[in-house]
């Protein structure tokens, strides 16, 4: 059984790659769904000696499986946002406190102390639904920011815009965490000069706004809240870990994370670092649902190992994916 002091702990590619394997091994025996997935691809659980051996599970299986790798009872479920009527994603947990050291490690890893910050959040299509794990991290970070000042705003911008302001003036650190299209009402509402605050976007644009190309929507966002750079987080419902754009949209994972990008053409090939294709994550902390998963994200890596998103497939686009579907 691999721990979870093994998982968070890893310094060097060699030891990511002995866990990983030793991960996708125990993934093998105990979970039913990507058994069933690596057998229908007939692979050779004693040949794969290498990542790019391993099989990755398509995301799509989060819809319409559960994908679980114990038998221990699930404490919370993860579930993707979605229009009416549309099938959302689960994620079953079996141990949230993995999620949650996942994701205070790797804040530590990026930013440092949590108490340095107050962590102002503007979620609301978050806040809206139940089961977002985006909530339930910004929440406990929240909480463990132990600032009285820290907290979740809704539709009370004008709030939020006298909080900003009065923090920044305090020179205070401050961590703004916000759903895109809820960034750019706040700019349109109000143009800052901030100093000493972070601005992280995250999420989209949830059906409110035309979608932007980063750049263009970084520029507007820099020049409205008077910052030098947008970051951004990289997760999912389907991912118990974050990696994060300190600007650019350059993304880098904690240590127990890491992508490789497949051929577009052939899911079970991979391009070039520096080429495009699909982004396929490996995340040690999902050691008890799966590790190693083909998003429908478009990206192109590079030679540190930082990754770019540059777009998603539409499913017109999701070539070598017949044998995906059991």
């Amino acid at each position: 059984m691999i721990s979870t002091s093994d998982i968070f702990t890893i310094s060097s590619q060699k030891q990511f790659e002995k866990i990983a394997l030793k991960t996708f091994r125990f993934q093998y025996e105990n979970n039913l769904v990507y058994r069933e997935f690596c057998n229908h691809l007939k692979t050779d659980v004693h040949k794969v000696k290498s990542l790019k051996q391993i099989p990755f599970l398509p995301i799509q299986f989060f819809k319409s499986h559960s994908v679980v790798s114990n038998h221990d009872p699930v404490e919370t479920t993860f579930t993707s946002s979605g229009t009416t009527g549309m099938i959302t994603s689960k994620h079953l947990v079996t141990d949230v406190s993995i999620y949650e050291e996942s994701y205070r490690n790797a804040f530590s890893e990026f930013y440092g102390n949590i108490e340095d910050y107050v962590v102002l959040a503007l979620l609301p299509s978050y806040l809206e639904r139940e089961g977002s794990s985006l909530i339930h991290m910004v929440e406990n970070l929240i909480n463990l920011s132990n600032h009285a000042e820290s907290g979740f705003y809704l539709h009370n911008h004008d709030d939020l815009i006298q909080k900003l302001i009065k923090l920044n003036q305090d020179g205070q650190n401050v961590l703004l965490i916000g759903v895109t299209y809820a960034l750019l009402d706040l700019i349109e509402k109000q143009r800052f000069q901030l100093q000493n605050i972070i601005i992280m976007e995250t999420g989209g644009m949830k059906g409110k706004r035309k979608e932007m190309i980063r750049e263009e929507l970084h520029d507007i966002l820099c020049d409205g809240f008077g910052v030098n750079a947008i970051h951004s987080e990289y997760g999912m419902t389907e991912l118990l870990s974050q990696a994060y754009s300190l600007g650019d949209g350059i993304f880098e994972c904690p240590s127990w994370m890491q992508i490789l990008v497949r051929d577009t053409e052939d899911a079970l090939t991979y391009v070039p670092t520096g080429k495009t294709g699909g982004i396929n994550v490996i995340d040690l902390a999902n050691i008890n649902s799966c590790s190693f998963i083909a998003t429908q994200d478009l990206g192109k890596k590079y030679p540190n190992n930082s990754f770019e998103v540059l777009g998603r497939f539409d499913n017109s686009d999701i070539r070598g994916c017949n044998l995906m579907v059991l």
